[in-house]
């Protein structure tokens, strides 16, 4: 039977800031709240709405989160750990790049960045837990990506390698968060080795199927990518636990396509765009998600080159406000039906005259 989505609901990672009402927990989730928002998605990674450290060994922080949002008016959706994830696994072409998400004691030392991203995705399996949370949302990291394009050709083995070798960095990881009853939900993002589908099934095949290592749906990669986001629903609902509401939009011409030629985001061929100025179909979306069962949360993450994110947060309640789907308590053509007649089947079927 369908069920209903939970929402609207806020990713806070990209309204985080040193200004008020973004600078603490309490102040943005009241911000929130006072928009219409019902749940916010932590970003883990942010020390000025959450502490990953003391809420891993402290019950008592956890407690204090959990009330803070409750005053405000919010549930935790989740716990993200998207810019930890990365850095399990970093291809040495984008250490320079990524060494941005480490702190000043792992910079220039990839061993010890990966170790500590380890140790933090770890810590928010249990702070998870402690919370009161069974799902989280993170990325994969990337050994094969700058390998996307087969051009130089690859070596034989080299992507099958790199996903197995993935899949020893995140196994242990997700025995992990299984033992305290929490699943990932891995974001399909350009930029990581699971990009799409197909990719999916390389890291799920290369983590022995693990059933922690689900999928957190983002349709705006997937228009971007010209995939079939609404099919991609149809093959993989059984895996997705999380759900970021996101825009964009894909306008190809005579210079520039999917790769969108290096330009600045505003000037791109695709590009992602706040909820409603885009061309992704949420529509349909809500309803196969409802349609399959999903009951998790919409969570708004705010990505857009052309509208502030103040308009971008305000606009977002209302607009999954409205797709939400009310499940029916009955069928539709309940009232033409009757009680379960036994002869009445038989005569219809021309078995009338048969014995038990």
């Amino acid at each position: 039977m369908p069920t209903q989505i939970k929402g609207p609901a806020i990713f806070l990672a990209q309204f985080g800031s040193d200004d008020a009402p973004f600078n603490s927990l309490q102040s943005i989730t009241k911000w929130a709240a006072d928009l219409g928002y019902k749940g916010v998605q932590i970003p883990s990674f942010d020390g000025r709405l959450f502490d990953l450290d003391l809420a891993a060994e402290s019950d008592g922080y956890c407690d204090e989160v959990k009330g803070i949002c409750a005053e405000s008016g919010v549930e935790i959706t989740e716990l993200s750990t998207h810019l930890q994830g990365q850095l399990v696994a970093v291809n040495p072409a984008y250490d320079i790049a990524f060494d941005a998400f480490a702190p000043d004691h792992c910079k220039n030392n990839p061993a010890k960045r990966q170790a500590w991203a380890v140790d933090q995705v770890q810590k928010a399996a249990i702070a998870s837990q402690k919370l009161g949370l069974s799902t989280s949302v993170s990325f994969t990291g990337s050994l094969a990506f700058p390998y996307l394009y087969p051009w130089p050709q690859r070596p034989d083995g080299l992507i099958e390698e790199a996903f197995e070798e993935l899949g020893r960095r995140w196994r242990p990881i997700l025995d992990h968060y299984k033992d305290r009853g929490v699943s990932i939900g891995f974001e399909i993002h350009p930029g990581e080795d699971v990009f799409d589908g197909a990719t999916y099934e390389m890291f799920v095949s290369a983590t022995g199927n693990h059933d922690c290592a689900l999928i957190n749906y983002d349709p705006s990669h997937f228009l971007l990518q010209q995939m079939d986001y609404l099919a991609f629903i149809d093959l993989y609902h059984d895996r997705i636990n999380a759900f970021h509401v996101k825009d964009a939009e894909f306008n190809p011409d005579g210079r520039q396509g999917v790769y969108s030629g290096y330009q600045s985001w505003v000037n791109r061929a695709g590009r992602f765009r706040s909820l409603g100025d885009g061309q992704v179909d949420f529509a349909g979306i809500f309803s196969k998600l409802t349609q399959y069962g999903y009951d998790s949360w919409a969570v708004l993450e705010w990505e857009c080159c052309i509208k502030s994110a103040e308009q971008g947060a305000a606009e977002g309640a209302p607009f999954i406000e409205s797709h939400l789907i009310e499940p029916p308590k009955s069928a539709f053509d309940d009232f033409a039906g009757g009680d379960r007649d036994e002869a009445a089947i038989s005569a219809m079927l021309g078995l009338s005259g048969r014995k038990p």
